[in-house]
């Protein structure tokens, strides 16, 4: 029995190594073909979700794939982050691990670009240390509590950011606090100023005159470049840190460094 058991544990250590080892070589596989369709200068990091592998293989359907590069110049931005999820995956092993051409079919893709403070940061003169904040109900009435235009009540948490940073004006140098509203444009992500404080979240309104220098310097339109796979920009919001653009795709085929619609 024991040793029944040993050759059982010995045969799924086997199964799981090879399964892991064929994942491997699909997933570098997929990674190249992903680097040519989005136009990477690297390989992406890619992983094939599901175990085991082998079964997936077989059928040559995936249910998802999850792609993901990171410090992607675009222009001004030095640090863009590029995921893609594809979803439904058509893809036979034998033709992943041959040396021909390769076409995958994809159900759906969400896709999404995400702009780090850092670069946020280089767009912004005179700004240090930024970061980008979730702002909430509450904060927002708290902000007209505080002397901020009663407008502010009506902004929705999901298209606002709180943008905080070290101001340099004058000469002296001083936190800084944003309320602003973010629109998506054109694929193209828009900052818009509502409220700026200097001396944190809590301090008084500023003059209307600084107000308005301020918010010239504050007032954004970034082109982060296109969504991974021909994705449709739909969404664009503050989360983790970041600003992020995310949208989708539906029904494609990816080949040849193009992307197709299937027809279906």
């Amino acid at each position: 029995m024991r040793r029944l058991v040993i050759a059982l544990l010995v045969l799924v250590g086997l199964f799981v190594a090879v399964d892991y080892g064929a994942a491997a070589l699909a997933e570098s596989a997929v990674s190249r073909q992903m680097r040519e369709q989005i136009g990477l200068v690297d390989d992406p990091s890619v992983r094939i979700n599901g175990f085991p592998f082998l079964t997936q293989a077989i059928s040559g359907q995936y249910s998802s794939v999850d792609v993901e590069a990171t410090r992607i110049q675009v222009g001004e931005l030095q640090d863009v982050g590029v995921h893609a999820q594809l979803r439904e995956v058509g893809a036979p092993l034998s033709m992943l691990l041959g040396s021909g051409p390769k076409s995958l079919t994809v159900k759906e893709v969400a896709g999404t670009v995400q702009i780090p403070a850092s670069d946020l940061e280089r767009l912004v003169p005179g700004i240090e240390k930024l970061r980008i904040e979730n702002i909430d109900d509450y904060a927002l009435q708290q902000a007209v509590d505080e002397g901020g235009d009663k407008s502010l009540r009506t902004i929705d948490p999901e298209n606002a950011v709180r943008l905080a940073g070290t101001a340099t004006l004058l000469g002296q140098q001083a936190e800084v606090s944003v309320i602003a509203v973010l629109q998506l444009v054109d694929g193209q992500a828009e900052i818009i100023p509502r409220d700026i404080r200097l001396g944190g979240s809590d301090a008084a309104p500023l003059p209307a005159a600084i107000q308005r220098t301020l918010e010239q310097r504050f007032s954004l339109r970034i082109d982060p470049g296109s969504l991974p796979l021909a994705a449709t920009p739909t969404k664009l919001r503050a989360v983790g840190g970041v600003l992020e653009i995310s949208g989708y795709a539906d029904d494609l085929t990816l080949g040849n460094g193009t992307v197709a619609a299937t027809g279906k």
